[in-house]
């Protein structure tokens, strides 16, 4: 039996050498297409993903905001301002003397008249000067009686031509000397005796008694500026009342109109003062004129420094007053503002004069008109400029 050598590599048939290389190359392309389709689907859809993401955040930031229209009043609404309250008349009674408090007759609260004494002083240094000025008086008079003598002496001797024209105008002079010599003494004598009269002190005029700082025994002395005096009287029969009356009322404010004057320990009872003048200027920082009222006080029931308010009566304003919440209003450093918005849908800072606070609302004076679309609560990040998304209705009512 024959045996057939092993077969060689070499002899195996091509169809068998080649045949896997011919199937693989395909699947390797449909494989690495598959891969690059998955790839590919993978990106896009992360990219949409992406651009969802910024989508949902450019929407959050947005501000959602509730809009309201200011209210337009033609109503008048009283004016209520605070008061200060003043005396028609009020003295510091300073002395006039130095010396030390004697006596004093009357204290704080005390009703006095014109001319009242109030304190005296004792002066002793006064009552010296006034002793000698009296003797320097004495001493003057007498020496112009001698030469006023020897005057009518020389002229009688001059007729006779016993003397020279020399010696007579001598004497005359000497005589003319001497009359001023008096009439300076006496004006010496005149001013410390008008002193003397301030030793009394006494009321200035009809009042009551609010401070008193005199003391038995005291040092007082004349003409000192820090010294607070040693009494205050205050005329209470009329009073000041001064108001500080914005600028956008200044116009309504006529003299002669009538204003009621409340007091916190006179609950429910008002006391009628009218109007006498203003300032006819506005304080360049308050913004505010000041009015003047005048009240008569009969029963002293209001006193000087009384806290108060006083409330007018304003005429009706024709084109109507805009009214806001007070939620509406920003504080900024520039002033006070609100925010409205715009046809484009953004927030716009408008800034505002308030004309009167009235708690929950306030008027506007300046900055506003009756189509602004004005947010309300606004929240304090708000920039002027800034997107923001209006509340619907609905919304705004739930």
């Amino acid at each position: 039996m024959s045996s057939e050598p092993p077969a060689s590599p070499h002899d195996v048939p091509e169809v068998l050498h080649h045949g896997p290389q011919r199937w693989l190359k395909p699947a390797a392309f449909i494989a690495a297409g598959v891969a690059a389709a998955v790839v590919t689907a993978g990106l896009v859809t992360r990219g949409m993903a992406g651009e969802d993401l910024k989508a949902t955040a450019s929407t959050a930031a947005i501000s959602t905001v509730e809009v309201i229209a200011p209210v337009t009043d033609t109503a008048s609404e009283p004016l209520v301002l605070p008061a200060d309250v003043e005396a028609n008349d009020v003295a510091a009674i300073h002395p006039r003397v130095s010396g030390y408090i004697r006596r004093w007759d009357v204290d704080i609260g005390a009703h006095v008249k014109t001319g009242q004494l109030l304190a005296d002083i004792d002066t002793p240094d006064l009552d010296q000067q006034l002793a000698q000025a009296k003797a320097a008086l004495a001493t003057a008079t007498a020496k112009q009686g001698v030469a006023k003598t020897s005057a009518d002496r020389w002229n009688r001797l001059l007729a006779k031509n016993a003397v020279s024209q020399q010696e007579t105008d001598e004497k005359t002079g000497d005589f003319v000397e001497r009359s001023a010599d008096v009439q300076a003494a006496k004006a010496d004598v005149d001013r410390l005796q008008a002193l003397e009269s301030f030793k009394r002190i006494v009321a200035p005029f009809d009042g009551v008694v609010t401070t008193r700082t005199a003391h038995v025994g005291a040092l007082v002395a004349a003409g000192s500026p820090n010294d607070p005096g040693l009494f205050t009287v205050a005329d209470v029969h009329q009073l000041r009342i001064y108001v500080h009356v914005p600028q956008v009322y200044s116009s309504q404010l006529t003299p002669g109109m009538e204003a009621s004057i409340t007091v916190p320990e006179y609950p429910g009872r008002e006391f009628k003062a009218k109007l006498a003048s203003t300032s006819e200027a506005v304080g360049a920082q308050s913004g505010a004129l000041t009015a003047e009222l005048h009240i008569d006080n009969p029963d002293q029931a209001l006193k000087p420094g009384d806290y108060a308010q006083a409330t007018f009566k304003l005429a009706p304003s024709a084109q109507g007053v805009l009214r806001l919440p007070s939620s509406a209003l920003m504080f900024r450093q520039k002033g006070m503002a609100v925010g409205i918005v715009d046809a484009q849908g953004r927030a716009r800072l408008r800034y505002i004069t308030i004309r009167h606070d009235l708690g929950a609302t306030v008027e506007i004076a300046t900055g506003l008109s009756p189509r602004d679309r004005v947010i309300d609560n606004p929240p304090d990040s708000l920039e002027d400029g800034e997107k923001v998304r209006v509340a619907a209705p609905a919304a705004r009512r739930g």
